[in-house]
């Protein structure tokens, strides 16, 4: 009777996957390859870049030669629904969407693992540099999530979404190597995928332009490009109140992290662009306005009116913020049993981007949600992102940035 263990490996068609992929193999596992196919509109792919068909040759090439079964899986309904649909209203609505995030919460740890679990299997793998832990706690089994050991390569950040059902099945055998211990192994096994170069493009998607993806959907449309003064005297108050976390009032966290919503008349026309939809918080390139000597930055997105609020230097206030709000509803506990209370408030190390560096934050969990208090004042926080919050090198939560 065969005892072996049975993982589904996302193949991609890159060199992580691939290696993830023969690693399993000669840990004992019994190994599915299996590609997800997620998008059909080839009108969006840069068109001599390779889309997503030279990705699953690539894949069914290496499955072959690991001697493994292959199958290839079409979600592309699915990730319209979840991942594309979710990306053009977020822009919409003045929002900056995170595909990488969302994909790994709804499409493979969710989808992809239903359809490796109607194979029978009891994991799933993914070439993704993060590693994962057992530890037992109060006579209950839970996983943590850890970063990787390439800290250049680090991808927890984008996992931060998952829950304790989704990391039990998850295998990432290349967590502990380096990206270039990763090439090494390829190259020594012959893999078609050892020297091929990391996709850059949507998750899953293939090579696609954002610009070009978001034109399909959200039409250009002329408006201001405004320029706010340093000195409003809406940044007058934001200033961290003295005491214990939990004791600091409302009133004086909102003013810190809520974000600044502008009107016309506090700024002045500068230039024009072609939709405020196409801009995000802390943009600097595409505005195209010269002549301002200080580098001109995006601090506000008005779809409604169309006005792309922007600021002058690095450390303008709109730009540079002490804190961030998560709402209730939003708040993803990766470690339940560390759930802040409300009235509770915890030191962490958190970022608000992918290979951000962390930076100290004090979190302060309130009625309607949690406040994110930062030791240095953080660039370009922007809505509709993602806070990430680890203990040393485990992740311990995540949520949308209101």
């Amino acid at each position: 009777m065969n005892t072996k263990k049975r993982v589904v490996v996302g193949l991609s068609g890159g060199v992580d996957s691939s290696v993830a992929a023969s690693l399993l193999l000669d840990q004992g596992y019994e190994v599915i390859g299996m590609f997800m196919k997620n998008w059909h509109d080839e009108t969006v792919t840069i068109s001599n870049e390779c889309p997503w068909m030279e990705d699953s040759t690539d894949a069914m090439l290496v499955a072959e030669k690991l001697g493994i079964p292959f199958q290839a899986i079409d979600l592309s309904e699915e990730y319209k629904e979840r991942i594309v649909d979710y990306m053009f209203a977020e822009y919409s609505a003045g929002r900056t969407p995170n595909p990488d995030i969302l994909c790994n919460r709804e499409i493979k740890f969710d989808i992809f693992l239903k359809a490796a679990q109607k194979l029978k299997a009891d994991f799933v793998a993914t070439g993704h540099y993060c590693q994962k832990d057992t530890i037992e706690k109060d006579g209950t089994e839970v996983h943590r999530l850890i970063a990787g050991e390439d800290n250049n390569k680090d991808q927890s950040y984008f996992l931060c979404q998952l829950d304790q059902a989704q990391l039990s099945k998850a295998l990432f055998p290349i967590g502990h190597l380096q990206k270039s211990e990763v090439r090494a192994i390829a190259k020594e096994r012959d893999l078609i995928t050892a020297d091929k170069k990391d996709s850059q493009g949507l998750c899953f998607i293939g090579k696609v332009k954002l610009p070009d993806f978001l034109q399909q959907q959200l039409k250009p449309k002329k408006g201001e490009i405004k320029v706010v003064p340093e000195d409003l005297a809406i940044y007058q108050n934001q200033t961290i109140p003295e005491g214990e976390p939990e004791t600091w009032p409302k009133e004086a966290l909102d003013a810190i992290c809520i974000p600044t919503h502008y009107s016309p008349d506090q700024g002045k026309k500068i230039g024009e662009h072609n939709g405020a939809h196409y801009f995000t918080v802390g943009q600097r390139k595409g505005l195209n306005v010269g002549g301002t000597g200080k580098p001109l930055f995006v601090i506000h997105t008005d779809t409604k009116d169309n006005i792309i609020y922007t600021g002058l230097g690095e450390d303008h206030p709109g730009l540079m913020r002490k804190g961030l709000f998560v709402k209730t509803e939003d708040i993803h506990w990766v470690r339940n049993d560390l759930k802040l209370a409300i009235g509770e408030s915890a030191k962490y190390l958190a970022r608000i981007r992918y290979r951000q560096p962390l930076s100290g934050a004090t979190l302060i969990m309130k009625e309607n949600g949690l406040y994110v208090i930062f030791d240095q004042a953080q660039k370009g926080i922007a809505s509709g992102q993602f806070v990430a919050w680890y203990r040393d090198d485990e992740t311990i939560g995540s949520g949308t940035i209101c």
